[in-house]
């Protein structure tokens, strides 16, 4: 590993647990705090939260942020101030702008299972946008892809729009199975393994774990059991 190549161990991040709300934190958050980790370029927030069954998080409000929600197992009720109001299913994505202000509320409508979903913030190019909310849902003929575009600032490929110059990728592997990530200079990449064992440039790294870099180059992701990551590009 190089100088500006980094690893977050799954056990190294906070960890919070609430009863209704197990919770890990990547990066300083509520009331963990660590100054090595206040986030990565504009990637603010990745919180790991598993909600109870019948349990979420009350109406609350936002401000100048894109939050997004990626949603591993069970569902996930989203309502907002802007009328939207959605029930996620897993590999689902949503994503709000929250602009110059917004409330919503996050529920695990299910009653005998909990809902397990990465929540992730990151912040805009400016302050005081309209509020705005847009999905990605998975299309099935690419469901077994290795590397899908979810997140981009245009919505190519028919990816969620974020008003932040940041590329965010759903990697599904199978054991074996490989795939690459060209690295554009000037930006950083940080990826976290949401399930299995990925192999980085000769590097393990196992659910939880993540990997940041600002070394420009190709990527290679290889799978030593079926897995599962976000990859972030973010200028």
């Amino acid at each position: 590993m190089t100088a500006t190549t980094k690893i977050r161990r799954s056990a190294e991040r906070g960890h919070a647990n609430h009863g209704w709300l197990d919770s890990y934190h990547t990066f300083s958050f509520a009331d963990y705090y660590d100054p090595r980790f206040m986030g990565f370029r504009s990637l603010r927030v990745i919180n790991q939260d598993r909600i109870a069954p019948g349990r979420g998080f009350g109406t609350h409000p936002h401000r100048n942020m894109e939050i997004f929600s990626y949603l591993v197992d069970g569902q996930l009720e989203h309502k907002d101030s802007m009328g939207n109001g959605r029930v996620l299913s897993p590999g689902q994505i949503q994503l709000m702008s929250a602009g110059s202000g917004v409330t919503h509320s996050e529920f695990n409508p299910n009653l005998d299972q909990e809902a397990h979903l990465l929540q992730i913030w990151i912040l805009p190019r400016q302050n005081g946008l309209t509020p705005s909310y847009t999905e990605w849902h998975p299309d099935p003929a690419r469901e077994n892809d290795p590397k899908v575009l979810v997140i981009s600032p245009d919505g190519r490929d028919g990816s969620a729009i974020i008003h932040q110059d940041a590329w965010v990728y759903r990697l599904r592997l199978a054991t074996g199975q490989e795939t690459s990530h060209q690295l554009e200079l000037e930006s950083g990449m940080w990826l976290q393994v949401i399930r299995g064992e990925i192999e980085v440039n000769g590097t393990i790294l196992r659910a939880g774990d993540a990997l940041s870099s600002e070394e420009a180059g190709r990527w290679s992701f290889v799978a030593q059991s079926d897995s599962e990551a976000l990859l972030f590009e973010l200028f």
